[in-house]
């Protein structure tokens, strides 16, 4: 009975990790440059919360330095900057049928759909809102 067992029994052997291809910056890159495909190569690795396609950086903007060789993590990059640090934005408010534009001062830099803190100059308020599309702060509620 004992042999019966162990004659069906199926051992499962794990395929052999295949690697995959992740992108390492080509050339040292500097902090605040947007990403072209000069700037990129392709290798074999595989490492978590590394780019995998080119098509993850080109047109994106490093967060920080990249140094060449080493692979590029989604964190290290995002969206160009829109907004400066100390720039002279507007404030758009909207909700519930109210529409507000203020002057604002942006307190840090971002890009498009990223969170940033602006102060309102009028009231000398600091808020939190979402970079738009063309430059402004959207506060919400």
């Amino acid at each position: 009975m004992l042999r019966l067992a162990l004659a069906t029994m199926v051992l499962a052997v794990p395929p052999a990790a295949a690697t995959a291809d992740m992108i390492v910056a080509a050339r040292t890159i500097r902090a605040q440059s947007v990403i072209t495909e000069q700037d990129i190569a392709v290798t074999d690795g595989d490492a978590p919360g590394v780019a995998t396609t080119p098509a993850e950086l080109i047109g994106r903007e490093t967060r920080v330095a990249l140094y060449a060789g080493r692979p590029i993590r989604l964190g290290d990059v995002g969206a160009p900057a829109l907004v400066e640090r100390n720039q002279i934005v507007t404030l758009v408010f909207d909700h519930g049928g109210l529409f507000i534009l203020a002057e604002g001062r942006s307190l840090s830099r971002a890009g498009a759909g990223e969170r940033v803190r602006a102060m309102n100059l009028a009231s000398r308020n600091t808020v939190p809102g979402i970079v738009g599309d063309d430059g402004r702060i959207h506060v919400s509620p």
